[in-house]
């Protein structure tokens, strides 16, 4: 066995010592208070962001490129996981989660401008991304440097998963949607770790936000609007 693996398990043991208790309340059912919809990122902290460590407040989603879509026979559709507490566990908040850096987003403007050659089940998720992030680059700058124009299209890739929610028939009126910026990079300024609010429920303009919600003024950036 490996030492990688003694490892991990030591560390669930004392996961379970701690959390001995803490499945009380949700050991048969789940009405988790938001759905996050993260990108699949070793970085990316998904519940540990938020500072949660309560099992069953948060149902927790991640794929390449934070996507809330998914392709179906019939067409795109809301992926099934992110609908699943929507549907079934009452949940009335989906938050989507990008961060700066994206590999899955770089990779995509890399092959909309370049082409790549990548695996199949890579390319699949590139190809539900592309055809809603190519659209950006025609209102990008012609001289911007290339990790600027991905942590420009991490926000529009964002706005665009937030925009297919609220327009999609499966996803109640009631439902909000939120989407954020989780960025390590120092590119928002502020501490690295920290959430950036860029879209409420469609709203992107950053003086309306702020307006709107003055108690977390701080935390409503923008880097780019288009």
């Amino acid at each position: 066995m490996s030492q990688l693996l003694r490892d991990l398990l030591a560390g669930n043991a004392d996961h379970a010592s701690e959390f001995r208790d803490r499945f009380d309340q949700v050991q048969n059912s789940q009405t988790p208070h938001a759905v996050t919809v993260c990108c699949s990122d070793s970085r990316v902290l998904q519940d540990h962001m938020w500072g949660n460590s309560e099992p069953g407040y948060l149902f927790t989603c991640s794929n390449i490129g934070n996507r809330v879509i998914q392709r179906t026979a019939s067409g795109e559709a809301v992926s099934g996981d992110v609908l699943y507490p929507i549907e079934h566990t009452l949940t009335e908040t989906a938050i989507v989660v990008g961060h700066t850096g994206c590999g899955a987003v770089t990779a995509t403007y890399d092959d909309l401008t370049d082409g790549l050659d990548e695996p199949a089940g890579i390319e699949h998720c590139l190809s539900v991304l592309k055809p809603h992030l190519e659209p950006a680059l025609e209102h990008l700058p012609t001289d911007i440097e290339r990790a600027a124009a991905v942590n420009r299209l991490v926000e529009y890739n964002v706005d665009r998963q937030v925009e297919f929610l609220r327009s999609s028939d499966d996803v109640p009126d009631a439902v909000d949607v939120f989407g954020v910026v989780y960025d390590f990079q120092d590119v928002y300024g502020g501490q690295r770790g920290e959430v950036h609010v860029i879209n409420i429920d469609g709203e992107t303009d950053v003086d309306a936000l702020r307006a709107a919600n003055p108690d977390i003024a701080s935390r409503i950036n923008r880097l780019w609007e288009y």
